[in-house]
């Protein structure tokens, strides 16, 4: 059985780098303190709690998931702006787009009885359509409780992001992303992985946090998820890593829905947050809100 590569949370983005090039994936051992961790786990055990369990068998009928985790959670923010993580994610997907994007932010609770997910590339969201040249996304699970093989720990064949896209994984090339609460794995969109099968007592519980290339269509509607009215309430860099920003020259600009004359044609997703907005003739922030069923 292969082995996935531990490396500890002083490690730099070119270790990193270095190993999800070679295998696909690499965990990162104790990369927030228990402090955070607990503060992640108090903001987001409500909602978990409140969730009901998948649909069908590859979402898992004995496991939840949650989103929104930016607009609910001000420690999960944190997880999702690490620097060690946004630095990496940024270097490995540079040579394909101009900027990245949150594209996926969800509380993946394995419960006990849960078989093993189907074994996948996360890149198959977007069907069949992009050359395997391009990697369009770089994933992370964090470890909110321990991940051991007995408790569904995440599956990985590493060096599968390698393999021809028929190449199927044997059990024999499988390992399990075993790690502390607290850890993390990243590991790219073409990998082959899964959930775990959970043959223990307790939940296993980690959070999915993953980023896309700009010019992509993310998973999670981060729009919808994270709505203006709270949006307006983060950083700058917050507000640009989930989409409110330009992704390109010409990707991402709106029209306020006003009547006529009363505001500008094209517009930079980050005017909304600028004092511009109050110039337009009405509350843009109320309207919005209003149309969406917000208010």
């Amino acid at each position: 059985m292969p082995e996935l590569r531990h490396l500890p949370a002083t490690a730099s983005m070119a270790e990193v780098l270095e190993i999800i090039a070679a295998d696909g994936a690499v965990i990162v051992d104790d990369l927030i303190t228990p402090a955070l961790l607990d503060r992640v786990l108090t903001e987001i055990m409500p909602y978990v709690d409140a969730t009901p369990p998948g649909r069908d068998a590859f979402t898992g009928f004995l496991t939840t998931r949650t989103g929104a985790l930016v607009a609910r959670s001000p420690a999960c923010r944190e997880l999702v702006q690490d620097p060690l993580v946004t630095g990496v994610t940024e270097a490995f997907l540079a040579p394909y787009c101009d900027c990245y994007q949150l594209h996926l932010t969800q509380v993946i609770r394995i419960k006990p009885g849960q078989p093993a997910q189907t074994l996948h590339r996360d890149r198959l969201a977007w069907g069949g359509f992009l050359q395997r040249a391009i990697e369009p996304q770089l994933n992370t699970i964090w470890a909110i409780t321990d991940f051991t093989r007995e408790n569904g720990a995440t599956r990985v064949a590493p060096g599968s992001q390698l393999w021809d896209d028929a190449r199927h994984a044997e059990d024999h090339e499988l390992t399990f992303a075993e790690m502390k609460a607290g850890s993390v794995i990243l590991y790219t969109g073409s990998v082959i992985h899964s959930g775990g099968a959970n043959q223990s007592d307790a939940d296993r519980i980690g959070i999915n946090i993953t980023y896309s290339l700009g010019w992509l269509r993310q998973e999670e509607n981060q729009y919808l998820s994270c709505p203006p009215e709270i949006a307006a309430t983060l950083s700058p860099e917050l507000q640009r890593l989930i989409g409110y920003a330009m992704g390109s020259y010409a990707l991402g600009y709106f029209t306020p829905p006003l009547a006529p004359g009363q505001g500008p044609e094209i517009v930079p997703p980050e005017a909304l947050f600028s004092d511009e907005v109050t110039n337009w003739g009405e509350d843009l922030y109320a309207k919005l809100a209003t149309r969406a069923g917000l208010d």
